[in-house]
């Protein structure tokens, strides 16, 4: 009796110290999403035709397309990444400089990184009119943490 007891009792505490494997559903390393607004009424989406968006140093590259945003990964490995996004082609660049933290999210996920206060420099004279930060912290990707006017 003593014996089935402490099996159960094993059986209960192995059982419930477990954790699920190969499974990820917390959230991970989070892109930058940008949202692209119209100049003249800047409370509205305005879509725009990107010719290509590619990161410097960087073997990302996106061809063209119509969007109204745009969710693109920063360099997790330094603290700056360089955007050229080219529309009517012209190229305008976003060069971004950010500090990462690395945070420990569980077995099955392991690391995300949270971007932490992010700035811009940029050479936009083209056909991006003016950019604005609505938060400086990228910690999820679904607010957008920049909105571009054109």
């Amino acid at each position: 009796m003593k014996k089935s007891l402490l099996l159960i009792i094993i059986s209960l505490f192995a059982i419930t110290s477990c954790e699920q494997d190969d499974i990820c559903i917390d959230a991970t390393t989070p892109f930058l999403l940008i949202r692209f607004n119209d100049y003249e009424d800047q409370d509205e989406y305005k879509s725009v035709t990107l010719d290509s968006v590619w990161a410097q140093d960087q073997d990302l590259y996106l061809t063209s397309s119509t969007v109204d945003s745009l969710y693109i990964p920063l360099d997790l490995n330094e603290d700056v990444t360089l955007y050229n996004l080219a529309a009517n082609a012209v190229v305008d660049e976003m060069n971004l400089n950010y500090n990462r933290s690395d945070i420990f999210v569980g077995r099955s996920c392991g690391y995300k990184t949270i971007f932490e206060d992010l700035e811009l420099e940029s050479n936009t004279n083209n056909w991006i009119k003016n950019i604005e930060f609505n938060y400086t912290t990228i910690d999820n990707d679904t607010i957008a943490a920049i909105t571009i006017f054109h």
